[in-house]
């Protein structure tokens, strides 16, 4: 059922994924001398407010925009809600994944430089966000097999 609030979790974790072209995984980092910011798409100096491109992460994005559209995906596959939670368990690992993945390229790129706490971008917290919304959407997709199994019990 297109109404459900397992859809509300789902279309909320595709937009908390399609917000990290919006928001930095790191800000105000001095690398080489250089103040950077690390995003999804790439790692930009700051030079006299103008934001200039240094390296390119084009698979990151790429993956950022297949992450995002497979909640979108799950929420109409409501017919068959045994392949809705097989496939949000499938979204998880691949979040887990890509988490992991996101989190290697930002070390990669500060180096040896410790990343404290201010420097954080939400950016690093909002796949941590998502996987939890997808773990709620699949508890109320159980709760609703389940009510409909009773119900067929009842028939």
């Amino acid at each position: 059922m297109l109404q459900r609030i397992q859809s509300i979790y789902l279309l909320f974790a595709s937009l908390v994924l399609f917000g990290l072209f919006a928001f930095p995984l790191a800000h105000n980092i001095y690398v080489d001398g250089k103040l950077v910011n690390v995003s999804i798409t790439g790692v930009y100096e700051n030079v006299n407010g103008q934001d200039k491109q240094l390296q390119d992460f084009m698979a990151l994005a790429i993956l950022t925009v297949v992450a995002a559209i497979i909640p979108l995906i799950i929420i109409f596959l409501y017919k068959n809600r045994k392949q809705q939670i097989a496939l949000c368990y499938g979204a998880i690992l691949l979040l887990i994944g890509y988490s992991f993945w996101m989190a290697q390229t930002v070390k990669k790129v500060v180096g040896d430089i410790k990343l404290e706490y201010k420097n954080m971008g939400i950016g690093l917290f909002l796949t941590s966000l998502s996987i939890v919304l997808i773990i709620f959407a699949v508890k109320a997709i159980q709760r609703d097999e389940k009510l409909v199994r009773s119900a067929d019990r009842l028939r």
